[in-house]
């Protein structure tokens, strides 16, 4: 993909936006490579964007007793729109801003008949900075890679409690009430097996959690994430591509640990695969839909592996001039 030319430049640059799914709170999820095809360019300078990701995420049960909501517990459905604001400044720098809304819902395993608790509140703002340390042009393509880090604040609700009063647990929470750190390496091969239109993405990114509310410390967690596209149309102009192909995740989670005590048992790993499809509908203007299914998880008493990951988004890329 000869992305070096002026057009194709300028459509990619409209194109790159969120990292992943992962980064608004520090519970787990099954992530994805975000508003760009390509993840390891940054912005061009003067560029901006805006984009809304919208990703629901289904997790395993366990069964518990009855009127009981385990301190370690995930939610077995949830919910985030993720809004994000990026601006490059710098031909290999951006900063990014993602503003999650998180809706969570727990429900016990049958036969335990107790009734689902959950509900909808802000969650934790991250601040990211990315840094684009390698670019190589050929006459096959462009490789790039980048390394993202940046913080994630205490911003979230963590006042979510259940009909009686009881105040969930932290891990059911929209914000985690900690202060953590996001560190991602990126790394993109256009023109994969010198085919102009496939292209290798690879994200690999950490959730460094520490102590928030109610004395727990979530599990901090490291995923992998492989997505192999191809570019199945694209106008003379790159006014309009499509791209689509299959991705593989891996994800490990930390045990947590509450008023200093490990939980074991409450991390684990998941391995799951799926497909991903982007689309370029206006130079600046695209969508995108994935998802992702189980394939194996580890089998900690505790651990609630994502059995099943689903997201679409909007980005509209503009020009801001500071």
């Amino acid at each position: 993909m000869d992305i070096a030319s002026h057009k194709g430049l300028l459509y990619r640059a409209g194109t790159v936006g969120l990292l992943g799914l992962i980064l608004a709170v520090c519970a787990p999820k099954a992530g994805a490579q975000g508003a760009a095809p390509e993840t390891a360019p940054p912005l061009f300078p003067g560029g901006a964007l805006v984009s809304y990701n919208s990703v629901f995420v289904t997790r395993g049960m366990f069964v518990a007793p009855p009127g009981s909501i385990p301190n370690a517990a995930r939610p077995t459905f949830s919910h985030e729109g993720l809004f994000n604001f990026t601006w490059g400044f710098h031909p290999d720098f951006d900063l990014t801003v993602l503003v999650p809304v998180a809706t969570n819902r727990f429900d016990l395993a049958p036969p335990t008949t107790s009734p689902t608790v959950g509900g909808t509140g802000l969650g934790d703002i991250t601040l990211l900075v990315k840094y684009r340390f390698y670019r190589r042009d050929s006459e096959r393509g462009t490789t790039q890679a980048s390394l993202t880090f940046g913080p994630k604040l205490p911003t979230g609700s963590t006042s979510l409690a259940t009909a009686n009063g009881a105040l969930l647990p932290a891990s059911l929470q929209p914000g985690s009430g900690s202060t953590d750190f996001f560190v991602a390496a990126n790394w993109t091969y256009t023109g994969l097996f010198n085919i102009r239109r496939l292209v290798a993405d690879e994200d690999f990114h950490s959730l460094l959690c520490s102590q928030g509310t109610q004395k727990t410390r979530l599990g901090s967690d490291i995923e992998s994430r492989f997505w192999l596209s191809y570019r199945p149309y694209e106008s003379k102009n790159v006014a309009r591509e499509w791209f689509i192909g299959p991705a593989l995740t891996w994800l490990h989670m930390q045990n947590g640990r509450i008023a200093g005590i490990t939980q074991n048992g409450s991390g684990g790993g998941v391995f799951l695969a799926g497909i991903t499809s982007y689309a370029g509908l206006r130079p600046g203007l695209h969508v995108w839909v994935g998802a992702d299914w189980g394939v194996a998880h580890s089998s900690g008493a505790m651990f609630m592996p994502v059995r099943r990951h689903v997201s679409f988004g909007i980005t509209q890329q503009f020009r801001l001039h500071l």
